[in-house]
């Protein structure tokens, strides 16, 4: 066994700089009041001696962990399988990183992993939470707020009137709508659906953007998916047995769409001149080695990633007033909606 050194201590930095231990304490645990001249004795010495502030003395200064809980209600297999998991982790971790905050990756398998999430949530852990891809019978709401944390979901939330939780999502109904005009822009007038799963209010939107345009579709074109390339081939293939005439489909989400493309490859399809193609989330990893590259609707992932961190972060330094305060609190669920753009490529 290597014996290690001791951990320098607070009094060791205050000796070093020259200062009292009380002037080190509120220099390291972000308080004010400290000369500058004082905070640069302080932070050389913290730096010399390799000084790391003991983090369960410091909550106790502090009242903050400088950790972040991200709840995900999906199970592993499917996150660590969807590059959309991975773009908004990165934005969350790259706002919390720029804030010495941590992220702790909890998911939810199951009833009993809802149970376990709730109870670390209450013990304290954590300064707030960052929760999404919520279905909409899913309890994890309720569990946050019964765990008293302050929280930012992911989507728009659909769960009871006079639910004021902070939210942000894209405009799911808009970029669906402009995915389904510029197919009939194309002249396409046999346009299907793919959609998402149908518990989960992404997929709703999207269905209803659809709809928007496609006032009198026939219910045929409208096949169920669950943002899986399997969910799209099951649906692709639903859709053609119903509608071989079909010459055009816009789905959920590009995963999806992959999957409806190697439908229509299999069964003699040409794309797009037989059937045009359109997704939706423009995930590079996915829309560009798709064959044809597809095009899709553009949402920026890691940026809605981004600014649930920041919301939450900067309602954390509000120290004591709540997320929900602001100026239209009190007329529903305060929401910041990311504006979608149609990106060409060649499958429509």
């Amino acid at each position: 066994m290597t014996e290690t050194a001791p951990r320098p201590t607070l009094e060791a930095v205050a000796a070093r700089a020259g200062v009292s231990r009380a002037t080190v304490s509120r220099v390291v645990n972000g308080g004010e009041g400290v000369r500058e001249p004082l905070v640069e004795r302080v932070l050389r010495a913290v730096e010399e001696l390799g000084y790391v502030p003991n983090q369960a003395a410091r909550s106790l200064v502090t009242k903050r962990h400088d950790a972040v809980a991200v709840v995900i209600a999906e199970p592993e297999t499917r996150v660590f399988a969807d590059p959309f998991f991975a773009l908004q982790l990165r934005g969350i971790s790259k706002e919390l990183t720029a804030h010495d905050s941590q992220l702790v990756l909890l998911l939810t398998e199951g009833r009993a992993d809802h149970a376990r999430v709730g109870r670390y949530l209450a013990g304290g852990h954590v300064d707030g939470a960052l929760v999404f891809s919520l279905h909409l019978d899913d309890p994890l709401p309720e569990l946050v707020q019964r765990a008293g944390v302050p929280a930012v979901f992911g989507g728009r939330p659909d769960w009871g009137e006079g639910n004021r939780s902070v939210y942000v999502d894209s405009d799911n109904r808009g970029g669906a709508r402009e995915a389904v005009r510029y197919l009939v822009g194309l002249g396409r007038r046999r346009v299907g659906h793919i959609t998402g799963a149908l518990d989960q209010t992404s997929a709703v939107d999207r269905l209803d953007g659809f709809r928007d345009v496609m006032v009198d579709a026939d219910p045929r074109l409208i096949a169920e998916g669950d943002f899986t390339p399997a969910g799209g081939e099951r649906a692709m293939r639903l859709l053609l047995e119903r509608c071989p005439d079909l010459d055009a489909v816009f789905a959920a989400n590009d995963l999806a769409a992959s999957g409806a493309l190697r439908v229509l490859r299999a069964q003699g399809r040409r794309v797009p001149e037989d059937v045009a193609v359109v997704g939706f989330d423009d995930m590079l990893p996915v829309a560009e080695q798709t064959d044809p590259p597809l095009t899709t609707i553009r949402q920026d992932i890691e940026e809605m990633g981004r600014l649930m961190a920041r919301l939450l972060l900067r309602a954390l330094d509000r120290r004591g007033t709540s997320l929900d305060d602001g100026p239209g609190a009190d007329d529903g669920p305060s929401g910041v909606v990311l504006p979608t753009t149609l990106v060409r490529r060649a499958s429509a």
